[in-house]
């Protein structure tokens, strides 16, 4: 397993146990146009769990790639939508708010080449 796997890991299984621990904060980010906000927040949160527990083992890890890349595209509303009303979210630099349009794509990059089971130097 590579660093890039244990931190892509790391960081969706932190992630996914933050929205079921502590879900308020990501309710707020939940577009006001989508219904269930609570039920959104806890299966994304699930989502990302899963798909950080099947990056661990090489068998899963493809898929569990497929699976965070496809949770990613399904978050991207909210961003757009965080980005395009900043005054729901004062407590966010605008910039950030808008920065996380361009780290949504990189991201979405980074966990299909870490779990395409190609290694990498300096992986």
């Amino acid at each position: 397993m590579t660093r890039s796997q244990r931190l892509l890991s790391g960081l969706f299984l932190a992630s996914g146990a933050l929205h079921l621990v502590r879900p308020a904060p990501y309710r707020r980010i939940v577009p006001h146009w989508l219904p269930a906000h609570r039920e959104i927040v806890l299966l994304s949160g699930v989502a990302e769990l899963a798909g950080g527990a099947g990056v661990l083992s090489a068998r899963t890890r493809r898929g569990a790639g497929l699976w965070l890349a496809a949770v990613l595209v399904a978050v991207l509303p909210a961003n757009v939508d965080m980005a395009l009303h900043p005054e729901r979210h004062r407590r966010i630099p605008p910039a950030l708010l808008r920065a996380r349009l361009v780290l949504q794509p990189a991201l979405v990059v980074w966990v299909l080449r870490a779990t395409s089971g190609r290694r990498r130097r300096g992986t």
